[in-house]
Protein backbone atom coordinates (compact mmCIF):
# COMPACT_ATOMS: atom_id res chain seq x y z
CA UNK A 1 0.00 0.00 0.00
CA UNK A 2 2.82 2.32 0.61
CA UNK A 3 4.20 1.67 -2.57
CA UNK A 4 1.14 3.69 -3.78
CA UNK A 5 1.58 6.66 -1.75
CA UNK A 6 3.04 10.05 -3.08
CA UNK A 7 2.77 12.86 -0.90
CA UNK A 8 2.54 16.88 -1.61
CA UNK A 9 5.05 18.41 1.41
CA UNK A 10 3.97 21.40 3.32
CA UNK A 11 6.93 21.36 5.03
CA UNK A 12 6.61 23.97 7.77
CA UNK A 13 9.30 26.23 9.36
CA UNK A 14 10.60 26.77 13.03
CA UNK A 15 10.50 30.56 13.04
CA UNK A 16 8.87 33.48 11.26
CA UNK A 17 9.23 32.99 7.22
CA UNK A 18 11.61 30.06 7.83
CA UNK A 19 10.44 27.66 5.28
CA UNK A 20 11.34 24.31 4.36
CA UNK A 21 12.83 23.03 7.90
CA UNK A 22 11.12 20.18 9.68
CA UNK A 23 10.92 19.22 13.19
CA UNK A 24 9.56 16.17 15.52
CA UNK A 25 7.88 17.07 19.14
CA UNK A 26 9.01 14.34 22.05
CA UNK A 27 7.12 14.75 24.90
CA UNK A 28 8.35 13.59 28.39
CA UNK A 29 5.89 13.20 30.95
CA UNK A 30 6.10 14.42 35.27
CA UNK A 31 4.56 13.33 37.68
CA UNK A 32 3.08 16.04 40.75
CA UNK A 33 5.30 17.92 41.69
CA UNK A 34 8.26 16.21 40.66
CA UNK A 35 11.57 16.97 37.94
CA UNK A 36 13.40 14.05 38.20
CA UNK A 37 13.11 10.85 35.80
CA UNK A 38 12.11 7.31 36.93
CA UNK A 39 13.89 4.57 34.86
CA UNK A 40 11.07 4.15 32.56
CA UNK A 41 11.08 7.87 31.78
CA UNK A 42 15.16 7.80 31.04
CA UNK A 43 14.67 4.88 29.20
CA UNK A 44 12.50 6.12 26.96
CA UNK A 45 14.09 9.20 26.30
CA UNK A 46 17.27 7.63 25.06
CA UNK A 47 15.37 5.22 22.67
CA UNK A 48 13.96 8.44 21.52
CA UNK A 49 17.79 9.94 20.92
CA UNK A 50 18.76 6.26 19.66
CA UNK A 51 16.25 6.89 16.83
CA UNK A 52 17.57 10.10 16.01
CA UNK A 53 19.59 10.30 12.53
CA UNK A 54 21.85 13.21 14.65
CA UNK A 55 23.53 14.06 10.89
CA UNK A 56 20.51 15.59 10.43
CA UNK A 57 20.01 17.76 13.18
CA UNK A 58 19.95 21.28 13.00
CA UNK A 59 19.04 22.09 16.51
CA UNK A 60 17.41 21.25 19.83
CA UNK A 61 14.45 23.40 21.88
CA UNK A 62 13.64 22.36 25.32
CA UNK A 63 10.42 23.54 26.99
CA UNK A 64 9.14 23.02 30.29
CA UNK A 65 5.52 22.91 31.91
CA UNK A 66 3.55 22.22 34.78
CA UNK A 67 0.13 21.83 35.72
CA UNK A 68 -2.16 24.84 36.90
CA UNK A 69 -1.86 24.44 40.53
CA UNK A 70 0.60 26.51 42.69
CA UNK A 71 1.97 29.87 42.40
CA UNK A 72 3.46 30.95 39.61
CA UNK A 73 7.02 31.82 40.66
CA UNK A 74 7.23 28.10 41.97
CA UNK A 75 5.51 26.49 38.72
CA UNK A 76 8.19 28.66 36.35
CA UNK A 77 11.34 26.83 38.51
CA UNK A 78 9.77 23.65 38.34
CA UNK A 79 8.95 23.99 34.67
CA UNK A 80 12.72 24.87 34.33
CA UNK A 81 14.12 21.90 36.26
CA UNK A 82 12.22 19.28 34.43
CA UNK A 83 14.21 21.15 31.35
CA UNK A 84 17.40 21.19 32.65
CA UNK A 85 16.69 17.34 33.57
CA UNK A 86 16.15 16.51 29.85
CA UNK A 87 18.77 18.43 28.77
CA UNK A 88 21.44 16.87 31.24
CA UNK A 89 20.11 13.04 30.12
CA UNK A 90 20.59 14.47 26.53
CA UNK A 91 24.00 15.00 26.67
CA UNK A 92 24.63 12.13 28.70
CA UNK A 93 23.75 10.15 25.06
CA UNK A 94 25.96 12.44 23.10
CA UNK A 95 23.89 15.30 22.01
CA UNK A 96 25.78 18.34 21.82
CA UNK A 97 25.41 20.89 24.19
CA UNK A 98 26.08 23.54 20.80
CA UNK A 99 22.54 22.42 18.81
CA UNK A 100 20.35 22.81 22.05
CA UNK A 101 19.82 26.47 21.38
CA UNK A 102 16.88 26.79 23.91
CA UNK A 103 16.13 25.57 27.73
CA UNK A 104 13.24 27.84 29.14
CA UNK A 105 10.87 26.63 31.49
CA UNK A 106 7.45 28.20 30.61
CA UNK A 107 5.14 27.43 34.05
CA UNK A 108 2.05 26.49 34.11
CA UNK A 109 -0.78 25.35 31.70
CA UNK A 110 -4.19 26.67 32.53
CA UNK A 111 -7.45 24.65 32.15
CA UNK A 112 -10.53 25.25 30.34
CA UNK A 113 -13.28 26.09 33.13
CA UNK A 114 -15.60 23.51 31.54
CA UNK A 115 -13.46 20.77 30.87
CA UNK A 116 -14.24 17.03 32.03
CA UNK A 117 -11.65 15.20 32.72
CA UNK A 118 -9.41 18.06 34.53
CA UNK A 119 -7.18 15.41 35.94
CA UNK A 120 -6.05 13.30 32.59
CA UNK A 121 -5.31 16.88 31.39
CA UNK A 122 -3.46 17.94 34.11
CA UNK A 123 -1.20 14.92 33.65
CA UNK A 124 -0.57 15.85 30.10
CA UNK A 125 0.34 19.63 30.99
CA UNK A 126 2.89 18.18 33.70
CA UNK A 127 5.49 18.12 30.92
CA UNK A 128 9.11 18.72 29.08
CA UNK A 129 9.08 18.93 25.07
CA UNK A 130 11.77 18.25 23.00
CA UNK A 131 11.57 20.29 19.41
CA UNK A 132 14.18 18.83 17.25
CA UNK A 133 14.54 20.54 14.26
CA UNK A 134 15.82 18.81 11.31
CA UNK A 135 18.16 20.01 8.17
CA UNK A 136 15.78 19.62 5.01
CA UNK A 137 15.54 16.15 3.96
CA UNK A 138 16.12 15.32 -0.15
CA UNK A 139 12.34 14.68 -2.17
CA UNK A 140 11.37 11.21 -1.77
CA UNK A 141 11.79 8.96 -4.76
CA UNK A 142 9.19 8.18 -7.03
CA UNK A 143 7.30 5.29 -7.01
CA UNK A 144 5.06 3.50 -9.57
CA UNK A 145 1.74 5.79 -8.88
CA UNK A 146 3.46 8.83 -8.01
CA UNK A 147 4.12 12.02 -10.48
CA UNK A 148 5.60 15.44 -9.46
CA UNK A 149 3.00 16.83 -11.71
CA UNK A 150 -0.66 16.19 -13.23
CA UNK A 151 -0.58 14.25 -16.05
CA UNK A 152 -3.05 13.34 -18.57
CA UNK A 153 -3.04 9.60 -18.12
CA UNK A 154 -3.83 9.19 -14.47
CA UNK A 155 -5.97 6.41 -13.05
CA UNK A 156 -7.95 6.58 -9.84
CA UNK A 157 -5.52 6.68 -6.71
CA UNK A 158 -2.79 8.18 -8.21
CA UNK A 159 -1.18 10.98 -6.27
CA UNK A 160 0.65 14.18 -6.83
CA UNK A 161 3.63 14.91 -5.50
CA UNK A 162 4.67 18.73 -5.28
CA UNK A 163 7.39 19.85 -2.95
CA UNK A 164 6.84 23.66 -3.24
CA UNK A 165 3.76 24.03 -1.70
CA UNK A 166 4.83 25.57 1.88
CA UNK A 167 3.02 26.94 4.62
CA UNK A 168 4.67 28.29 7.99
CA UNK A 169 4.46 26.85 11.73
CA UNK A 170 0.88 26.44 12.17
CA UNK A 171 -0.47 28.30 9.57
CA UNK A 172 -3.10 27.86 7.15
CA UNK A 173 -2.04 30.69 4.80
CA UNK A 174 -0.38 30.35 1.60
CA UNK A 175 2.72 31.79 1.04
CA UNK A 176 3.59 33.54 -2.14
CA UNK A 177 5.77 31.25 -3.49
CA UNK A 178 2.78 28.24 -2.84
CA UNK A 179 0.41 30.70 -4.93
CA UNK A 180 2.57 30.72 -8.11
CA UNK A 181 3.36 26.54 -7.76
CA UNK A 182 -0.63 26.74 -7.50
CA UNK A 183 -1.59 28.80 -10.53
CA UNK A 184 1.25 26.23 -12.22
CA UNK A 185 -1.25 23.45 -11.28
CA UNK A 186 -4.25 25.34 -12.20
CA UNK A 187 -3.44 25.73 -15.75
CA UNK A 188 -2.49 22.14 -15.75
CA UNK A 189 -6.12 21.00 -14.74
CA UNK A 190 -7.81 23.35 -17.05
CA UNK A 191 -6.00 21.42 -19.43
CA UNK A 192 -7.50 17.98 -18.31
CA UNK A 193 -11.00 18.53 -17.38
CA UNK A 194 -12.05 15.59 -16.83
CA UNK A 195 -9.82 14.75 -13.66
CA UNK A 196 -11.46 14.96 -10.65
CA UNK A 197 -9.55 14.90 -7.06
CA UNK A 198 -9.65 15.22 -3.24
CA UNK A 199 -6.83 17.61 -1.55
CA UNK A 200 -6.22 15.57 1.49
CA UNK A 201 -4.70 17.48 4.20
CA UNK A 202 -2.38 15.63 7.08
CA UNK A 203 -0.13 16.64 9.76
CA UNK A 204 2.49 15.32 12.10
CA UNK A 205 4.05 15.91 15.88
CA UNK A 206 0.97 15.93 17.75
CA UNK A 207 0.59 13.79 20.75
CA UNK A 208 -1.50 10.60 19.99
CA UNK A 209 -4.47 11.66 22.24
CA UNK A 210 -4.80 14.83 19.76
CA UNK A 211 -5.48 14.07 16.34
CA UNK A 212 -5.47 17.13 14.78
CA UNK A 213 -3.21 20.01 15.74
CA UNK A 214 -4.20 23.88 16.25
CA UNK A 215 -4.06 26.82 13.59
CA UNK A 216 -2.77 29.38 14.96
CA UNK A 217 -5.22 31.76 13.12
CA UNK A 218 -8.50 30.51 14.27
CA UNK A 219 -6.84 29.33 17.56
CA UNK A 220 -9.18 25.61 16.80
CA UNK A 221 -7.70 22.05 16.00
CA UNK A 222 -8.43 22.26 12.04
CA UNK A 223 -5.15 23.00 10.49
CA UNK A 224 -4.87 19.72 8.21
CA UNK A 225 -8.64 20.67 6.91
CA UNK A 226 -7.59 24.46 6.95
CA UNK A 227 -4.52 23.60 4.77
CA UNK A 228 -6.69 21.39 2.54
CA UNK A 229 -9.33 23.74 2.28
CA UNK A 230 -7.00 27.10 1.37
CA UNK A 231 -5.32 24.81 -1.69
CA UNK A 232 -9.20 24.40 -2.70
CA UNK A 233 -9.91 27.67 -2.59
CA UNK A 234 -6.83 28.82 -3.99
CA UNK A 235 -7.86 26.43 -7.29
CA UNK A 236 -11.51 27.78 -6.90
CA UNK A 237 -10.52 30.72 -7.59
CA UNK A 238 -8.20 30.38 -10.41
CA UNK A 239 -11.52 28.54 -12.31
CA UNK A 240 -11.15 25.11 -11.44
CA UNK A 241 -14.88 23.52 -10.88
CA UNK A 242 -15.66 22.60 -7.41
CA UNK A 243 -17.48 19.91 -9.03
CA UNK A 244 -14.00 18.12 -9.85
CA UNK A 245 -12.42 18.59 -6.29
CA UNK A 246 -12.96 17.56 -2.64
CA UNK A 247 -10.97 18.07 0.87
CA UNK A 248 -10.57 17.06 3.74
CA UNK A 249 -8.25 16.82 6.72
CA UNK A 250 -6.95 13.87 8.27
CA UNK A 251 -4.49 15.15 10.57
CA UNK A 252 -2.03 12.89 12.25
CA UNK A 253 -4.25 9.48 11.34
CA UNK A 254 -2.66 8.02 7.93
CA UNK A 255 1.58 8.57 8.95
CA UNK A 256 3.56 7.08 6.08
CA UNK A 257 6.28 5.55 8.24
CA UNK A 258 8.96 7.74 6.45
CA UNK A 259 9.91 10.36 8.91
CA UNK A 260 7.64 13.68 10.38
CA UNK A 261 8.98 15.21 7.08
CA UNK A 262 6.74 13.52 4.98
CA UNK A 263 3.80 13.68 7.25
CA UNK A 264 3.34 17.34 7.26
CA UNK A 265 1.50 17.24 3.77
CA UNK A 266 -1.19 18.24 1.01
CA UNK A 267 -1.79 15.44 -1.31
CA UNK A 268 -3.97 15.70 -4.54
CA UNK A 269 -5.00 11.91 -4.67
CA UNK A 270 -7.18 11.77 -8.16
CA UNK A 271 -10.48 9.67 -7.73
CA UNK A 272 -11.88 9.55 -11.31
CA UNK A 273 -10.20 10.41 -14.80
Amino acid sequence: MLKKLLFLLLLVGSGSRVLAQEETVYSVYFEFDKFNLDEKQGSNVVAFVKGIDTTRIETIQIFGYCDDRGKDSYNMKLSKNRANTIKTKLMSQGVKNKIIITIEGKGRIMLDEDMDNKSEARSKNRRVDVVVNFKPAPPPALEPGMYNAVKEKMIAGDRVYLEKILFEKGSSILTSSSRTELDKVAKILKKYKKLEFEIQGHICCTPTFQREAIDRGTRKRELSVNRAKSVFNYLKNKGIDVKRMTYKGYGNTKPLGKGPEYDRRVELVITKA
